[in-house]
């Protein structure tokens, strides 16, 4: 039920993004035309990219919302990262498009009309991008969306640019210097090949399972936190992202003569904890039995075998966990 929720509340939020993109593309499209402004042509063509980014985000967020198949076994979130791939491409490309229109205009001549006009034009468009921005990001973060991110900091990235055009535009106003138009163009263009980077190099990473660090932190504190006085050791730890779904798997050392049932119950209780904090959390455990020369390191005082006292202490942190077992450390 919750995951019809968070997928329904993901395509409101793309649909969102997608009408009011082609409403902000018409706007500045309007303003260029009436000013002839190589900065508002700039923002015009964030707008065309941003139609094409939502568009694609919006079906990426329709396939990761299948379920896993037998041909996807862990289903088909991993389209996520290619949205956003294919978002930081396009972003790039408008980038390169707005230095080349704003180089030819410094070359050939600045003309430009009615700038009050396509000021308050954009200026207002950037206010609803903004707006707009900052709900696309809250809700990826609330339905663990990259895709919905992605698209959330592509409509910031629009509105920091129209807000730029709007600053730059106003100078040219005051001082005359038409010349600053195809400047605070090139400004933009490279501020936008920034973060067109940033998705690329975020998308690179998920499909090549890059260690998160942030993620790998909650984890380890969420571990912490639920940790049990039987749980002797975690080692080969390993996660990945696959869209909003979150895979764990580590090794548990666990008292020897637990039987299967109460291992079982344990992995459920460790799934069920880590799926309050990370909707669509799926844990699987290899359970180790302890050794006699597990006693030194073991914090279950209730054993009867136990062979010697607990001893030796260790660090329940990233280091140890993707580590091996604690035979290793005699």
């Amino acid at each position: 039920m919750l995951n019809n929720l968070l997928s329904i509340d993901k395509k409101r939020a793309a649909w969102l993004s997608l009408c009011v993109g082609i409403g902000m593309f018409l706007a500045k499209t309007t303003a260029y035309i009436l000013t002839d402004s190589t900065a508002i042509f700039s923002d015009a063509a964030e707008s065309v990219v941003h139609i094409a980014a939502t568009s694609m985000a919006l079906l990426s967020i329709y396939i990761s919302s299948k379920p896993a198949d037998e041909s996807h076994l862990y289903g088909h979130g991993n389209i996520e990262y290619f949205s956003a791939g294919i978002e930081g491409l396009l972003i790039i490309i408008a980038a390169i498009t707005i230095i080349y229109t704003s180089v030819e205009d410094l070359i050939v001549g600045v003309t430009t009309q009615k700038l009050d006009v396509g000021t308050i034009i954009v200026g207002i468009a950037g206010g609803v991008n903004l707006a707009l921005g900052v709900f696309l990001v809250r809700k990826g973060k609330e339905t663990n969306s990259l895709t919905l991110i992605a698209d959330g900091k592509h409509v910031l990235t629009d509105s920091f640019t129209s807000i730029g055009v709007v600053i730059g535009l106003i100078l040219v106003l005051i001082t005359g210097y038409l010349i600053l138009d195809p400047i605070i163009a090139i400004a933009v263009a490279i501020n936008i090949l920034y973060t067109g980077y940033k998705l690329i190099r975020e998308s690179v990473g998920g499909l090549m399972n890059e260690t998160d660090k942030e993620l790998l932190h909650t984890i380890t504190v969420r571990l912490n936190e639920i940790k049990k006085n039987f749980w002797i050791d975690i080692h080969h730890f390993r996660f990945r992202k696959s869209g909003e779904n979150l895979f764990i798997d580590f090794h548990l050392i666990l008292p020897y003569f637990f039987s299967i049932r109460d291992s079982h119950l344990e992995e459920e209780q460790i799934e069920d904890s880590f799926q309050k904090i990370i909707p669509n959390t799926s844990v699987r455990i290899h359970m180790d039995y302890c050794k006699e020369n597990c006693c030194k390191y073991c914090d279950y005082n209730d054993c009867d075998f136990r062979t010697e006292p607990k001893r030796i202490s260790f660090t329940w942190d990233e280091k140890k966990f993707i580590g091996d077992p604690i035979y290793t450390l005699d």
